[in-house]
């Protein structure tokens, strides 16, 4: 591999290795199977690289030849394996969000959804522990990563228009949940 493609995907690992390490920190809760899971997730990032690269070189056109978000694709490989070792464990996948930023919120939400979330961090952690994957999934690639809509819809194979009312299901569940505590 050449000394420019390392350094092009030095360049993807500098980027997206503190948001692919929270993701999957939040879903399996352990910093050392987070951290096995983040080290596997770039070293299959970095072997389709390489492929990709090899792909390019032979110039095979019936193969896909390009990754055309890096970003997306390495959430993809990560929640993948989440899913992985859940299954091998047996068990539903949950968030722990011990680590998680504070800011959990879009500056450009009402208001009164700001509040209500910057309210009680903790409970929203708890709470958002006993939504479904998809609802999780969402909340956090938008709100704690700060993914656009477009990002999003490439991770979970939907147009941007259902990620925005999935988006809007699970806060709203989020709300409720919050508001019985």
């Amino acid at each position: 591999m050449s000394d420019s493609s390392r350094k092009q995907f030095a360049n993807i690992y500098d980027r997206y290795i503190d948001k692919i390490y929270r993701f999957i920190f939040l879903k399996v809760g352990s910093q050392e199977i987070a951290e096995d899971l983040c080290s596997e997730t770039f070293l299959r990032g970095w072997e389709a690289y390489e492929m990709k690269n090899e792909k390019l070189k032979m110039k095979n056109d019936n193969l896909k030849s390009k990754i055309e978000n890096p970003g997306a694709f390495l959430y993809a490989v990560a929640h993948n394996l989440v899913v992985d070792y859940y299954r091998k464990k047996g068990r539903e996948p949950i968030v722990m969000a011990e680590f998680a930023s504070e800011e959990i919120i879009d500056p450009s939400q009402d208001i009164a959804e700001t509040a209500l979330l910057n309210a009680d961090v903790d409970a929203v952690r708890q709470v958002l522990q006993d939504l479904p994957d998809d609802y999780q999934n969402v909340i956090i690639w938008r709100h704690i990563d700060g993914l656009d809509f477009a990002e999003i819809a490439e991770l979970m194979g939907r147009t941007e228009e259902a990620v925005r009312v999935l988006l809007h299901r699970a806060l709203k569940v989020l709300r409720s949940k919050l508001a019985s505590c």
